[in-house]
């Protein structure tokens, strides 16, 4: 039986071996470069934009940051409800590039079904309808694709910055945050993402394309008992690993995208959307697939295993416990100054993953108190996300949960 020594020791090992080698993995990363002869340009991308409302400047300005980067053509794909002001709206930018499509429900997984049989060009890049691009972000996601290996290609996103940002424009930065700091790490090491973020993200046309990847992403079952019609880029992510092919984050600001995320206790809920999906797809990988544990190791355990990590205020409160019982036979004072010291550490851990936030908004480390007691309360959110796996609706877009009934469908066999 462990002592409680050698019990703080492992759990400290497991917790914190990650962060100490994605620190050095994160710090060290460098994007693939562009090629000097490139044999891909933007006129080999085709961009699919799913859509509900398709108006207002924000998606304008998605637009015309998408058509300045010189791409073959934009297909927006929205409903059939939406399609004559959607095709207003694309009018209105006058560009021959861009095509409106549509579906009769709104589902992201119909709507992209729709779309790529439509693409010509060897590259189809998914983008949401929020993003605002660099006028070189197809240069660089492009040079990825110059290493025939590779069939996926991430990017780098931030938080659009509000003129007055409150506290959940905070928490959605860091979120972003910390996304890209454990995915440039990650891709680093083993070139493992547990998710390529459908914000935007780049694929070979012809994988897409495939009657088996078709047929594949309209029939995923959950628990062998619901057909699965959301998690659209968590399921490709998978697919890409599931059929050898290797997936790249270009992590460099220029191919840093803006998005926006909710600025109010919606933010919660997104949240919740994300943890769910997250539940479903790292189980997937971990205990169906499992083709991550031979291909993508370090991913596995940095990403996809942390699933299974207790909430952070359990973790901390178990390595403080452990350490107290520990240092039982110590005199007072070296028993503070090793309670003291891992402490200090705990902050330190919470900090270091955000510090490029902070290096760019330094009178944000007022709010770093905030950021650590919703890391403790994310906790909540993840264990309530577990026991409600088959919620798949929105609850903070005007629209998205119209037809939440076909994003998942239990299928009844007696039938």
């Amino acid at each position: 039986m462990l002592s409680y020594a050698q019990a703080f020791i492992a759990l400290w090992l497991y917790r914190y071996l990650r962060l100490i080698v994605n620190c050095i993995s994160h710090w060290t990363f460098k994007p693939i470069p562009l090629p000097e002869e490139p044999t891909l340009t933007s006129k080999d991308v085709t961009i699919i934009i799913p859509t509900i409302d398709g108006e207002g400047s924000d998606f304008q300005q998605t637009l015309r940051t998408c058509l300045s980067t010189d791409p073959s053509e934009i297909i927006l794909v929205t409903i059939d409800a939406n399609l004559k002001r959607l095709t207003s709206v694309a009018e209105s930018i006058h560009s021959s590039r861009i095509r409106v499509i549509s579906v009769t429900h709104a589902n992201k997984r119909r709507q992209m079904c729709r779309a790529l049989p439509e693409v010509l060009t060897k590259i189809t890049l998914f983008a949401d309808d929020d993003v605002i691009w660099p006028p070189k972000i197809l240069d660089w996601i492009l040079a990825a694709f110059e290493k025939p290996d590779i069939g996926g290609v991430g990017t780098c996103q931030r938080l659009r910055r509000a003129d007055h940002p409150n506290i959940w424009n905070f928490l959605g930065a860091l979120y972003l945050e910390r996304r890209n700091f454990e995915i440039s790490a990650t891709t680093h090491l083993d070139g493992g993402v547990s998710c390529l973020s459908g914000r935007t993200v780049a694929y070979r046309t012809h994988i897409l394309q495939d009657p088996e990847f078709t047929y594949g992403f309209t029939h995923e079952y959950w628990l062998g008992k619901y057909q699965l019609n959301t998690d659209d880029d968590n399921f490709i992510t998978r697919w890409m690993v599931s059929h050898g092919w290797k997936t790249y984050v270009q992590y460099c600001r220029e191919a840093e995208l803006q998005t926006t995320l909710e600025d109010n206790p919606k933010f919660l809920r997104q949240c919740l959307r994300w943890s769910r999906s997250n539940w479903r797809s790292n189980l997937t990988s971990m205990l169906y697939e499992r083709h991550i544990w031979r291909q993508q190791p370090w991913c596995a355990y940095a990403l996809h295993l942390a699933t299974l990590s207790p909430p952070a205020a359990i973790g901390d409160g178990l390595l403080v416990l452990l350490l107290c019982q520990a240092t039982q036979d110590w005199d007072a004072l070296s028993r503070r100054y090793a309670l003291s010291a891992l402490l200090l550490w705990m902050v330190i851990s919470k900090f270091v993953k955000l510090l490029g936030h902070f290096v760019r908004y330094p009178a944000d480390v007022v709010l770093l108190p905030a950021s650590i007691l919703f890391g403790y309360f994310h906790g909540l959110i993840k264990v309530y996300a577990f026991f409600s796996l088959n919620v798949t609706a929105w609850g903070t877009r005007e629209g998205a949960d119209t037809d939440d009934e076909y994003r998942m469908i239990r299928i009844d066999y007696e039938k």
